[in-house]
């Protein structure tokens, strides 16, 4: 499949500006090599716009999806365009990848101490005065207990994700309601967190946020990052907590998603990539993951003392607003 031109109607007028201000050109061959500079030009400034939205919003619990969604309505850009479906999963691999970072030092000792935990059959301890747990209890093999139970029910409902993720009514809706519902959950369970570390979690909490975070992917605009914080809070662990299972959760969901994905543009419909795309992407995948590296640690720090009580806000108001613009078309 070839790729699609962008929607002429959504350059920010750039070219417009442009061939109006510029010097007068003596031939057609001319103005065509300006129109594609601008062409270019364009494309780049979308993919660096939409790489800041991917990073500001992915693992803030207020939809990433639909502020990436918004944000292509907003610039006129081809929902259904398959250079721009692919774009927006590049873009994720960015801010995955800005987790690993992150987290790099964690993930090895995590790494370590499961390995010795599976190797010897005994019980070992994710810290060194942490809890001593069987392998099946450890922090990495909790996060894989919620990835299975999160992606089986995902595979089979590929489909319906897929038509809502071209419904702004129903990413209005999640937002509206998810918002409500998270504020709710942080102010009644956040005094009762008796989890206090990743480390101390059992596999029936693992469980659950699994569960949670599968309504995340049926209905985009609820947040997967939301999900995960609510549904642990609800099972008692403490924002911090939540926070990071949810961070380390992110990994294997979102790998697995994205792989999934661009193994069905590879197969059922392959994009040629020329020059321009190429750097697209790459623009689109190194902002994400320096803007998302940021708000990783950032966020971190503000959930310690703060909460997420302004990020339910938020998505009410957004959520609120999405319907209200809807409904005046």
């Amino acid at each position: 499949m070839t790729v699609t031109s962008p929607d002429p109607k959504r350059k920010f007028r750039i070219r417009v500006f442009c061939f109006e201000h510029a010097p007068a050109v003596s031939s057609v061959h001319n103005q065509s090599l300006w129109e594609s500079l601008f062409e270019k030009m364009s494309d780049y400034l979308v993919a660096l716009l939409v790489g800041i939205v991917e990073g500001l919003t992915e693992f803030l619990p207020v939809s990433s999806t639909a502020h990436i969604v918004l944000t292509q309505a907003l610039l006129g850009m081809k929902l259904d365009d398959p250079f721009w479906k692919m774009f927006t999963v590049v873009i994720q691999l960015g801010a995955i990848l800005s987790v690993v970072v992150y987290f790099w030092p964690r993930i090895l000792s995590f790494a370590r101490s499961f390995l010795t935990s599976f190797q010897s059959g005994s019980p070992t301890s994710a810290l060194d005065d942490g809890p001593q747990k069987r392998w099946w209890q450890h922090p990495l093999a909790l996060v894989l207990i919620s990835f299975v139970v999160t992606a089986i029910p995902c595979y089979l409902m590929d489909e319906l994700i897929g038509e809502n993720l071209e419904r702004p009514l129903v990413i209005g809706l999640a937002m509206l309601i998810g918002g409500i519902a998270m504020l709710w959950i942080d102010r009644v369970f956040s005094p009762k967190a008796h989890t206090h570390a990743i480390e101390q979690m059992t596999i029936r909490q693992a469980i659950f946020i699994g569960a949670a975070q599968i309504l995340a992917a049926a209905f985009p605009g609820t947040s997967r990052s939301m999900a995960t914080i609510a549904g642990g809070q609800l099972m008692g662990l403490s924002r911090t907590a939540a926070l990071e299972f949810s961070f380390f959760l992110s990994i294997p969901v979102m790998l697995a998603a994205s792989g999934f994905k661009l193994l069905q543009f590879v197969i059922k419909s392959p994009v040629q990539i020329g020059t321009n795309q190429w750097i697209t992407l790459a623009i689109g995948f190194a902002t994400s993951f320096l803007v998302a590296l940021a708000v990783i640690a950032w966020f971190m720090s503000w959930v310690r003392s703060k909460g997420f009580a302004p990020f339910a806000i938020y998505r009410m108001i957004v959520g609120a607003a999405v319907i209200l613009w809807l409904g005046n078309r």
